[in-house]
Formats: C-alpha cells, sequence, structure tokens
C-alpha cells in the first residue's frame, strides 16, 4: 500500500511539473563545445556525504575523459542539482533540463529521488543513467530514458542473504536452517526492495524471520526498531540504511544491550564515518554487503589501483565511501555508449549496449557488462567486508578478497 501511494504522488507531482515546464524534448546537445552532465544528488543536508561521494566518482572519470580528447570531441561538464526528496528531484531534474540544458542525468545516492527525477528527465528525452541508486522498481516502470549500469536492491537482498548462508551463519557455528534472523530497513523503495528479497530467500532457505521493521532514516530516535528485533531474540540480526540511520541503529544497539551473534549490515556502516561514531568493540566482526571496497584484489577490479592515485591526486586521501568507485565505473560506461552511438539519444544508447558486453570482473568496481531487457546491467554486483581489527576487510566474493584474507568468527 505504501508503495502504491508513493507512485501515484510522484506521478502526479511529476506530470504537473511537466505540464508546467513543458513536455518533451531533445537529447541534441547544449552546446558546440560541452557534454553537460546532470547530476543530482543530496549536497546538503544528513545525507550530503553520501551525495558529495558519488559525485566525486563522475569527476575522477570526467578528468580522465577530457584528458584523453573529451567524449564526441567536446569537453564533459557536470552541473549539479541539490536534492535530498522526492519532490526536490523533480523541481532540480526540470531546472537541469531547462535552465542548464544538460544532455544526460547521471546518479543517484538516493533512490526515491532517482525515481522522481529520471521521469521527469523522460518528459524531456534525456538519458538518465543510474550508477547507484539501487530501488528494484527502478528498472520496472518502463520508461523509456533509464539505464542502470550498478547493481539493483535484488542484488544487494541476494548477495547479503546468501553471505548469511555461506559466511554469517558458519562464523558463529550455525546452520542457516532454523536460523533466527530480524530484518530492519529504511522505508523508502531502497530499503523495502532489499528486505523483500532478504525474506523471500531466507525463509526459502529455511531460516527463521522473527521480524521485519521499517523504519524512518531521518528519525531521531530509533529505540523502538532495536526493541521490535530484542523481542525475537534473533541469532542475526540484518539491516538496510544510510549511513546516518545505521549508525544511530547501532549506537541504539550497544545502549540498549541488543547482542545478537552476528551482525549483517547492508548498503552502510563500512566508511570511516561509522568507525568514528561507533566503538570499535561494537564493530568487529560485523559484517557489509556494499559496494567493491579499496582493498579489492587488482585481478578482480582491474584499473582500481589507477583509480584510487587519481583519486587521491585530486582529493587527498582514499574513498571515503565505496560508492564512490560504483560511480567512477558507471561514468565510464555511460562514456563509452555514448561514444559508441556517437549520440547521447536515450535511444541510441540503449541500442549499442548490447555490442559493449564485458565479463564480470572487468572494471575498477569490480562489474562486468550485460543489460538485460530492462536495462538492468545483470553483471554488476555487490560484494561483503568484514569489520576486522579497525578496517573493513573484503571477504565476498573469494577472487575478490585481498590475499590471505578470510572471514573472522564472531567474538
Amino acid at each position: 500500500m505504501l508503495r502504491a501511494r508513493a507512485g501515484t504522488l510522484v506521478l502526479v507531482v511529476v506530470a504537473l511539473s511537466a505540464a508546467a515546464c513543458g513536455g518533451g524534448g531533445s537529447s541534441s546537445g547544449s552546446s558546440d563545445s560541452t557534454i553537460k552532465l546532470g547530476v543530482i544528488n543530496p549536497f546538503s543536508g544528513a545525507l550530503a556525504s553520501g551525495g558529495v561521494a558519488v559525485t566525486q566518482g563522475y569527476e575522477v572519470a570526467v578528468d580522465e575523459i577530457n584528458a584523453s580528447g573529451g567524449l564526441l570531441g567536446k569537453q564533459v561538464e557536470i552541473v549539479k542539482g541539490d536534492a535530498s526528496t522526492p519532490e526536490q528531484g523533480i523541481s532540480e531534474a526540470n531546472r537541469l533540463a531547462t535552465s542548464e540544458n544538460v544532455d544526460v542525468f547521471i546518479g543517484t545516492y538516493l533512490s526515491a529521488v532517482a525515481n522522481t527525477a529520471s521521469q521527469t528527465a523522460e518528459r524531456y528525452g534525456k538519458l538518465y543513467w543510474e550508477t547507484n541508486g539501487l530501488a528494484t522498481d527502478l528498472t520496472e516502470r518502463g520508461l523509456s530514458n533509464f539505464v542502470r549500469s550498478g547493481p539493483s536492491a535484488t542484488a544487494f537482498g541476494e548477495v547479503s542473504a546468501e553471505s548469511v548462508e555461506t559466511l554469517v551463519a558458519p562464523s558463529i557455528n550455525k546452520d542457516v536452517q532454523g536460523l533466527k534472523v530480524c530484518l530492519s530497513h529504511e522505508q523508502s523503495i531502497y530499503g523495502e526492495s532489499v528486505a523483500i528479497v532478504q525474506e523471500q530467500m531466507l525463509s526459502d532457505a529455511g531460516a527463521d524471520v522473527v521480524a521485519t521493521v521499517a523504519y524512518d532514516p531521518a528519525a531521531p530516535d530509533l529505540g523502538n526498531v532495536i526493541l521490535r528485533c530484542q523481542e525475537g531474540d534473533p541469532d542475526v540480526w540484518m539491516s538496510t540504511g544510510y549511513t546516518s540511520d545505521s549508525n544511530l541503529l547501532l549506537q541504539t544497539a550497544a545502549q540498549q544491550g541488543f547482542q545478537p551473534a552476528a551482525t549483517m549490515l547492508v548498503g552502510s556502516g563500512d566508511t570511516s564515518e561509522t568507525q568514528k561514531s561507533v566503538p570499535e568493540a561494537d564493530l568487529s566482526g560485523v559484517f557489509v554487503t556494499s559496494y567493491l571496497h579499496n582493498d579489492a584484489a587488482e585481478s578482480y577490479a582491474p584499473g582500481i589501483s589507477d583509480f584510487l592515485a587519481a583519486y587521491e591526486k585530486k582529493f587527498t586521501g582514499e574513498p571515503t565511501f565505496p560508492q564512490t568507485m560504483a560511480a567512477y565505473t558507471g561514468a565510464k560506461l555511460l562514456f563509452e555508449a555514448i561514444e559508441k552511438a556517437g549520440s547521447t539519444d536515450p535511444e541510441a544508447i540503449r541500442k549499442v549496449l548490447p555490442e559493449l558486453e564485458k565479463e564480470l570482473g572487468s572494471t575498477a568496481a569490480g562489474f562486468g557488462e550485460k543489460f538485460d531487457d530492462e536495462f538492468q546491467n545483470t553483471l554488476a554486483l555487490p560484494a561483503v567486508v568484514q569489520w576486522q581489527s579497525g578496517k573493513t576487510v573484503t571477504v565476498y566474493p573469494e577472487a575478490a578478497a585481498p590475499e590471505g584474507a578470510k572471514p573472522l568468527a564472531a567474538e
């Protein structure tokens, strides 16, 4: 019911916005000398760090393409739109399509923003190339302009659920049969999409999902979420969210004495921002299903060392968020598609994608490239890391793990 109401509101608002601004349009180009990328992300507010991290990946990719002569003989320019809500996504997409006349949209840290911004972009005939928004629904809407180069929530749900059986349960000397699991997730289409897959797969594997708890990621107090999970006395706690709410949940769990034998976070909880917010003792052994991390083996992620060197030169240090490398990889795949198509037109770009297929483990983020009928890259898969001795260590897939890395048993 929640999804149906949200979808209806989005369609009404987008229709009104397009009627006010004028629908339709072309992607013929913003000028003779530049190709403009419209980047819609949160650049202010509680989630700004994630939006900045994603955009940094695009900036490194843009620097590379411009240094090599540009795209279709033109320099690439990033034009930013600040959006943390679906409504802001609509207004910023309208502004970038009209006032800024961007050629292509690329994003997005927030699935709910991607949902509305991409619908608005379609009204103007602009491609929306998604690198980071995970919600499964995004590729199921039948939009004529949407392509996702990164993983979906389905992939995150599948890998996290499979890892409970292959990594997490063995770490606590349990079998998945009868394993008690509590699921919590932020309440947008992102968190809901992941939880639906997790619940189905875990139940099919014989686990007992004792509770599924949705929450508002902006809530100042998440004590009730922890209480609901505590009531089920789970062996494993799995939680899907963003950085700030996941940090708050970990803090609250420690305060309320919630200590399941194992914890698996999804989509967040694997950065220095969490490390600064949560004591090491409360992070040790925690698994996180996320994008590929900086420690991944070059053999699985060719180009990762070059990306990290370019990032350090531009921004100093290593990326804080693994989303940055996924965004960088997605932008490079976009540029390759535009060059192959000879155009920024959505239909032309979609048409050439089958000619650009790559095997899994062919890019800096470990992705391959093979798009299905809904223009979802089916070879963009997440990885699993574990907090060990104050740092994250890649433990899945085995081919991506650094030499000698392995999951540790729960302490």
